[in-house]
């Protein structure tokens, strides 16, 4: 094989990209299933190692010193903020994450087109317009993935709203159109100035008026639109590497999104322009809220033939998820057949319940989805609702007035008994009454997720004699 060092080096480099890429896709597809998931992210990992050592041998490649500073810290904060986040924080760090990546991308096409001003010149049409185009959609996806970190992390109200917003949204987002057509047209710095300005305003605007019951689809929209500017960013720079990571992120994404729309009965075009989960009005419910004691829940679960758990944000808030899992230890000891319910929008993102339940050692096959469980409410004696609350209320199914009606619930109302722990009668959050709290099966269990679930084991250990 003859050639050129740097020819060599070259092709070197793009072999390591294609072995990574190679990773990147079974890593992706190993975190689909929850057994294999763990793996799956490790692999994905190996591949962006690989990605990452393979660039510093591109013939010509320079400021090698600000490169590694700049790994160096960004590794530093990753590691920090990884060990350090509590997993009911998860949901905003990934948000904070998904941000970072089409910052990333819009810093891109930032230096490449100040770049191209500088010189008076770009390198043609296409990779032009890609350049704009990425940072434009970077650019969106970094301020409003913050904006989604702040309604998250309850540093902002959940929804903004004013009379004419979403013409007033249309107007920035065709100004912001229009100062990406005129940078293509005639690149200047204060026009890439003013578009970038344009298109970080668009990201925010557009995330403020979306309620907090859309969260878990506006994260999974901005992470796919995320992978689609880091892959047009890609082809500007004509890295291989960033194109198929890009090209899997953004399809990952859109996937993802369509899922959880699908889950919610919603469309994309309603989570961003219209009011859901905005903090509806609270609906005129029959009935009161019927108390219980923990001792006797612990005897309507431990004389069960079935008992369903659904478990949602608020355990995750509570910790409990290791005392549930005792208390179903102690369940099935008893002969009672336990499953766990998830819906696929249940906590703050995709997965949230999986991962805390996972955390807790529940095994995977006691965890249904919501189609396969749904069936088996009529045939449950006892369901447990921990921290869950919107993807539970029976309204969705019953009041067409309602903000979230439509949307796809576990139906807990139809079991023989169901069992709430709850802290307070404060709605949920998407803001709206809950009419399984008031149905004549249902009884609440005030109280902290973790101390009722633990008052629970020990009185279950009471009607074991102690044991």
């Amino acid at each position: 094989m003859t050639g050129s060092l740097p020819e060599l080096l070259s092709l070197a480099v793009k072999v390591s990209y294609l072995v990574a890429a190679t990773l990147f896709l079974l890593g992706l597809q190993r975190m689909a299933s929850p057994l294999t998931a763990r793996s799956g992210i490790l692999w994905a990992g190996y591949g962006m190692v690989i990605a990452t050592v393979a660039t510093f041998f591109l013939p010509g490649l320079q400021n090698i010193g600000l490169i590694l500073l700049a790994i160096l810290i960004g590794a530093g904060l990753a590691w920090y903020s990884g060990k350090k986040v509590a997993i009911t924080d998860m949901p905003q760090m990934v948000a904070l994450y998904n941000g970072l990546g089409g910052g990333s991308a819009a810093a891109i096409g930032a230096v490449e087109l100040l770049r191209w001003s500088d010189a008076g010149a770009a390198p043609g049409m296409v990779v032009l317009v890609l350049a704009v185009l990425g940072a434009l959609i970077g650019a969106v996806a970094l301020s409003g993935s913050v904006i989604a970190w702040a309604k998250l992390d309850g540093r902002m109200d959940k929804r903004y709203a004013f009379r004419g917003q979403q013409l007033f949204n249309g107007a920035v987002f065709l100004a912001a159109l229009m100062l990406g057509g005129a940078v293509i047209h005639s690149l200047g710095v204060p026009l890439v100035i003013a578009f970038f300005v344009a298109a970080l305003i668009l990201g925010v605007l557009m995330t403020l008026p979306i309620g907090g019951a859309d969260m878990p689809v506006v994260i999974s929209l901005y992470n796919a639109l995320t992978g689609l500017a880091v892959a047009f960013e890609g082809y500007v720079l004509g890295n291989e590497a960033l194109i198929i990571a890009g090209t899997m992120v953004g399809a990952a994404g859109m996937l993802l999104t369509r899922l959880m729309a699908k889950a919610m009965n919603r469309s994309i075009r309603s989570v961003l322009f219209s009011n859901f989960g905005g903090g509806g009005q609270a609906q005129e419910i029959a009935g009161t809220q019927k108390p219980i004691e923990a001792g006797d829940v612990a005897a309507m679960m431990a004389f069960a033939d079935r008992v369903v758990i659904v478990p949602g944000y608020g355990m995750a808030v509570a910790q409990a998820q290791h005392k549930i899992w005792e208390l179903t230890q102690r369940l099935t000891e008893r002969g009672v057949k336990v499953k766990f319910a998830i819906h696929p929008v249940a906590g703050r993102m995709p997965g949230h319940m999986n991962v805390l339940l996972a955390e807790a050692g529940v095994p995977y096959e006691m965890i249904a989805d919501m189609d396969d469980i749904n069936p088996e409410f009529a045939n449950t004696d006892v369901s447990l609702v921990i921290g869950a609350n919107d993807v539970v209320n029976p309204v969705a199914k019953t009041d067409p007035a309602s903000p979230i009606y439509g949307m796809p619930i576990l139906d807990v109302v139809n079991s023989k008994n169901t069992i709430v722990i709850k802290r307070g009668k404060g709605t949920g959050f998407a803001g709206i009454e809950n009419a399984l709290f008031y149905a004549d099966n249902t009884r609440m269990l005030y109280g902290d997720g973790s101390e009722m679930a633990n008052a629970l084991v020990s009185e279950l250990k009471a009607l074991d004699g102690g044991h």
